[in-house]
């Protein structure tokens, strides 16, 4: 099945936990702290695969997790490094944080990289707080926290060539008479529910990727019908086949309706190169109007090329027609949307806020990734981390706020008591 947008949830690896450890060897009587190091854990990866076409993979899978660091060990042995996790996605994948909305990468070229959860820091063992006045410290740090992020995924084709047209204009006949695309052809009354691709020989050497558009009906600009779905994959197509129904009452008005379509959608879309081909000119009914239909093309300055897919009548004629609009066209430079600036976040920034009775909460980027990174069980840790509430006011803040002997402090996952 073809998915072209899903939402999934990545977490980059904790960091190792340092050691607290000392060197203890028979005839070696001053050993010291020997505590290692933890090791990083596992970065979160996304990464173009070129053989891919579809997100249909992350329908079973929706939770994605790197491996964590493993702890330090002693003497001075740093914890192996989590290993990366890399998500392979098709070309034309774009990320957003689905929370916020923000663009965070926009994928497109086979190899393509995009680093969206940095796993955490190993923690420091006991090696590095060793001084000449603290000679045998009991104090380490724990890894560092994993990252965390629900992502929202879009996939828009990239195709060299787009085939459009309303439903039933003959799109996907065209495409199985061009390329070794095989879609599903009939005589529907609705819509193709996604888009096909298939690749056409011009000659020994060269091909171009084409793409079967879904046919677009009237609002799908608006999200009538699946048009919201699927308009976005011609943003990515460079000349457009725009297939026109010969049986319809009206081609000319149809042609012009898919054309405001587009428009309304993404005004770019309407200044794309169009092949405009007249389909189904073996049918009697069509051969009667046709002189008649040809006119109304030429009134309005639009060259038409008359065809049967199915018969396969002029099909090549499409494909060169196409392709020389294609070669006539820039080389592609792929447009960089407007990047959003937001002030960077202090890290050392906090909030204090009194809940309940004597219970008090304390937020902030630096404080709680502090706690999470400390040993409570060792004395040594715990005054490190009294001094770096000092050191960001924390303590200050409190005491002013009001805290009392006894009082809950709630720091992340963490409840303290308060003493003075």
């Amino acid at each position: 099945m073809f998915i072209d947008q899903v939402n999934i949830h990545v977490k980059s690896g904790k960091g190792g936990d340092g050691m607290v450890h000392f060197r203890r060897e028979k005839f070696v009587p001053l050993g010291g702290p020997d505590g290692g190091d933890g090791g990083r854990g596992g970065n979160v990866i996304f990464e173009v695969k070129a053989t891919l076409n579809t997100l249909s993979a992350f329908r079973q899978n929706e939770k994605f997790s790197a491996d964590p660091g493993k702890n330090g060990g002693g003497s001075e042995k740093t914890g192996r490094g989590g290993k990366d996790l890399i998500i392979y996605v098709p070309p034309g994948t774009v990320i957003y944080d689905a929370e916020s909305g923000s663009l965070l990468g926009d994928l497109t070229t086979p190899g393509q990289q995009l680093l969206v959860c940095k796993g955490g820091r190993g923690g420091l063992g006991n090696q590095h707080y060793a001084t000449s006045r603290n000679q045998a410290p009991r104090m380490a740090e724990r890894g560092e926290p994993h990252e965390e992020k629900m992502l929202r995924l879009e996939l828009k084709l990239i195709a060299d060539i787009g085939i459009i047209g309303l439903p039933n204009a003959g799109k996907s006949t065209l495409l199985a008479a061009l390329t070794n695309a095989k879609p599903k052809i009939g005589d529907y009354p609705f819509t193709t529910l996604e888009p096909n691709l298939g690749v056409a020989h011009i000659d020994d050497d060269t091909t171009v990727v084409m793409a079967d558009i879904p046919g677009l009906i009237e609002g799908a600009a608006e999200g009538a019908g699946l048009g919201h779905d699927f308009l976005r994959h011609i943003q990515r197509t460079r000349v457009l086949i725009h297939m026109v129904d010969g049986l319809g009452e009206d081609p000319l008005a149809d042609f012009s309706q898919i054309n405001s379509e587009l428009a309304l959608f993404d005004p770019n879309l309407a200044k794309k190169p169009q092949i405009v081909v007249l389909n189904k000119i073996d049918q009697p009914d069509v051969q009667e109007r046709l002189k008649t239909i040809k006119a109304s093309f030429k009134k309005k300055k639009i060259e038409l090329i008359t065809a049967s897919a199915m018969a396969r009548t002029n099909t090549r004629d499409i494909l060169i027609a196409a392709y020389r609009k294609l070669s006539e066209l820039p080389a592609e430079e792929l447009e960089e949307s407007i990047p959003v600036y937001r002030p960077p976040v202090d890290p050392n920034q906090f909030e204090i806020q009194q809940e309940e009775g004597n219970k008090w909460r304390v937020s902030g980027v630096a404080i709680e990734r502090s706690a999470k990174m400390t040993y409570w069980e060792h004395d040594g840790s715990l005054r490190r981390f009294q001094k770096l509430m000092e050191k960001l006011g924390v303590d200050k803040a409190l005491r002013e706020a009001g805290v009392q002997e006894g009082d809950t402090v709630h720091i992340g996952d963490f409840e303290l008591e308060w003493k003075d």
